[in-house]
């Protein structure tokens, strides 16, 4: 896991060059500091596209059978986002999350 120091840099953390003390006295307040809950549609189109992966590598190096598979997970694929956009869709007119 990487560290940027900046806006995204755990709480209690800073970039400063002053290091501890300076962070352990004005710890940085991530924009997102309140729990923030994916949508389940969200987390299907991650797992799908992780494990897509590897087919992908497979059709690169010229497995046609994986060219297949990953045509099929594809279409998968798009058929989640499409939920997923309808989703933010209900989301926006309904005025926020139901």
């Amino acid at each position: 896991m990487s560290f940027c120091g900046g806006p995204c840099a755990p709480q209690g953390l800073s970039s400063s060059p002053f290091g501890g003390f300076y962070a352990s006295r004005n710890p940085i307040q991530h924009p997102y500091s309140h729990p923030f809950q994916m949508s389940q549609n969200y987390d299907q189109l991650v797992e799908a596209v992780s494990a897509c992966r590897e087919d992908i590598e497979k059709a690169e190096a010229g497995n046609k059978a994986a060219t297949s598979r990953v045509r099929k997970s594809m279409q998968e694929i798009k058929a989640i986002a499409q939920e997923l956009r309808k989703e933010m869709l209900e989301m926006r007119d309904a005025g926020g999350k139901s």
